[in-house]
């Protein structure tokens, strides 16, 4: 299976993320970083999925804050528990360190063919190429969710790069395979009241907490969009696990992808260049630009089910 090292900030869509992962790939860590919550927050959730779905499966806490902003939390798409929607046991396994940086750069020595899945801020991972520079010879790339050719949290910027556009320049300029999971492909990903029902009928305890969970991401979803524009939240996060271990259900484009790191009004921008000029610069980006929506949604939720005990 697909060696995959998840990066997150939990937050509804990884915790779907987390399923997919743990079902999908073999699954060799989780680590945290700030981000639709505080540090202490996310990581508390990552274990909570842990615990729900009875993995082994080490989670090391990593940055609280982006390299150079300051940190802003997604309390307005997620609450401010990161999970709100459902009522959650609290964990009953700590987490395994505190040093997300660490784990990952001995993961990516000590494993071959590691695919790095960041689909939060991506300081983590940033910081693990800087003190490391060696991993980006190692790993097998590196499948993100984050960017588009439009924002979220500016009319420019998605929340993950807007987050901390220094850190994902440095991503996308680390040399390696790059996937980008983006707002174009991930905004045909929703939680429509159809699959929000299905995943309900599923038996056991997972199900009922993650439909629980989808009824108030969609909700927060459906109040913030125009009428009529989107049928339940986008679920971005598991696209970038689904790139790796289901490739053939998407779409992609090779594009030179950069960060704006400067403008006042188009920070963390991903600026895709879709020029046909001769002079311009290389592809470093397989850009997801479709998802055959309804196979993928039945990956998700066969994960789901195989999790779900009574």
């Amino acid at each position: 299976m697909t060696r995959i090292l998840l990066d997150c900030d939990p937050g509804h869509d990884d915790a779907v993320a987390i399923i997919v992962a743990a079902r999908h790939a073999h699954l060799l860590g989780i680590t945290t970083v700030a981000g639709n919550a505080p540090l202490d927050r996310t990581t508390y959730n990552a274990r909570v999925m842990r615990d729900l779905l009875d993995i082994d499966v080490p989670i090391h806490s990593g940055c609280e804050r982006p390299l150079v902003a300051e940190p802003v939390s997604g309390a307005y798409i997620h609450g401010e528990s990161g999970l709100d929607g459902a009522d959650l046991p609290p964990p009953t396994t700590p987490r395994d360190g505190d040093d997300a940086v660490s784990f990952i750069i001995e993961t990516c020595r000590s494993t071959d063919d590691v695919w790095l899945v960041p689909t939060g801020p991506l300081t983590n991972v940033a910081r693990a190429l800087t003190d490391a520079p060696d991993i980006a010879d190692r790993v097998a790339g590196i499948s993100l969710m984050g960017g588009g050719s439009f924002g979220n949290r500016t009319a420019a910027a998605e929340y993950n790069i807007w987050a901390d556009p220094e850190a994902a320049a440095i991503v996308f300029d680390y040399g390696g395979r790059l996937i980008m999971a983006g707002l174009d492909v991930t905004h045909r990903f929703q939680a429509t009241p159809e699959r929000i029902a299905a995943v309900r009928a599923l038996p056991g305890r997972l199900a009922f907490v993650v439909a629980e969970l989808f009824d108030f991401f969609s909700a927060t979803y459906l109040q913030r969009h125009d009428r009529g524009s989107m049928r339940g939240a986008a679920v971005h996060d598991p696209l970038a696990v689904l790139a790796v271990t289901h490739p053939h259900h998407f779409e992609r484009i090779e594009r030179h992808v950069a960060v704006e790191t400067a403008a006042s009004l188009t920070r963390g921008m991903t600026v895709i260049d879709e020029r046909r000029l001769v002079e311009r610069r290389p592809p470093n980006t397989d850009v997801l630009v479709g998802v055959d929506d309804e196979a993928a949604f039945a990956v998700v939720h066969e994960a789901i089910g195989h999790f779900s005990r009574p």
